[in-house]
């Protein structure tokens, strides 16, 4: 293989990973396993939940009962992360080694290791500060930020090196900005929703609007926006199974179905705006694929509240926000120069 090749499929197989990473997480999160190995990087001690399940006088240390389990779900997605971190840092030596070919910028490689340097304090940090929202609402994001710039390089990578950007006159000029603006305000709305979505996973509020599109059998129950959002309450809590008292989760809830709402009309406004000025085949696709998205995320969230938030659906609303943060990441490529 070429060098360029070499990059753009250690780059394919780094974004791949980093997708199975973010869903699994979610899966850890939504299955109670979070805590199934109490220390970190290691579990209880050992490099694995089969050490641990050996060494009973050292887990008798931990204030926290070994779960075999758990401990597993836990640590396949350590093993899985910290795969991710190497596949990077290999591709951050390539992009320097053959910077002159100037195939990938070294700086875009290098900051998107240190996001991942972050992403592991914040994944240490979801443990020893015994799942605390801000760290678990931080990891999550983080790692959306790692997938989604994953996914910008790919992308870029597979356009045809040194093409010209071939576009529509139609689409030149004011249009295209206001498309861009419009796609930019949608990303960004989205990742505030998905933003709210991980306080109320970590607040363990998804389950206080057990019905829908009421909350509780009222459009407007009682709530408490003041104890919703309070970003620090100390260390030394466990806040496995939530500490907030029923109104304030329901403040969660609320806030996160009309944050999904408002973050559904900006990317149908911005979609839509794309389809409707562009006949470029590629940006055409994406719209679509936002669109598309946006729909069946609306059907999985809807449908994990009226059947009882089982968790292979809770899991699968995760992942169905991550897809919908890749399209939505690539329609703003498409309305980029290559």
């Amino acid at each position: 293989m070429t060098r360029a090749q070499w990059i753009r499929t250690i780059a394919a197989v780094a974004f791949g990973l980093c997708l199975i990473v973010v869903v699994l997480g979610a899966y850890v999160r939504l299955s109670a396993a979070g805590l199934g190995c109490p220390d970190w990087p290691g579990c209880y001690g050992h490099l694995t939940p089969i050490g641990a399940a050996a060494d009973t006088e050292g887990t008798a240390a931990y204030s926290i009962p070994l779960e075999t389990g758990k401990a597993w779900r836990e640590m396949i997605h350590r093993y899985a992360a910290s795969t991710l971190g190497l596949l990077v840092v290999l591709l951050a030596a390539l992009a320097w080694r053959w910077r002159r070919d100037r195939i990938v910028a070294p700086v875009y490689v290098f900051g998107l290791l240190a996001i991942i340097v972050v992403q592991g304090v914040f994944g240490m940090l979801t443990v020893t500060w015994l799942l605390k929202p801000l760290a678990v609402t931080l990891h999550l994001l983080f790692g959306l930020l790692t997938l989604s710039l994953l996914w910008w390089l790919v992308l870029t990578l597979g356009r045809r090196q040194g093409a010209a950007w071939t576009a529509t006159t139609a689409f030149l000029g004011a249009p295209l900005l206001r498309a861009r603006r419009l796609v930019a305000i949608g990303l960004g709305a989205l990742a505030l929703q998905i933003a709210l979505g991980g306080w109320t996973s970590s607040n363990y509020a998804a389950i206080a609007c057990p019905d829908f599109p009421r909350c509780q059998g009222a459009w407007w129950p009682t709530a408490d926006f003041d104890s919703a959002f309070v970003l620090w309450r100390g260390l030394g809590v466990n806040y496995e199974g939530g500490v907030l008292d029923h109104p304030a989760r329901v403040a969660i809830h609320l806030t996160h179905r009309i944050g999904a709402l408002l973050a559904s009309v900006a990317l149908l406004w911005a979609a839509a705006a794309v389809l409707r000025a562009r006949r470029d085949a590629g940006a055409r696709r994406a719209a679509a694929a936002v669109l598309g998205m946006l729909a069946l995320q609306f059907g999985i969230g809807v449908s994990t509240v009226l059947l009882g938030f089982p968790l292979w659906l809770a899991t699968a609303h995760n992942a169905g926000a991550a897809l919908l943060l890749l399209a939505t990441v690539a329609l703003n490529r498409t309305l980029r120069p290559a």
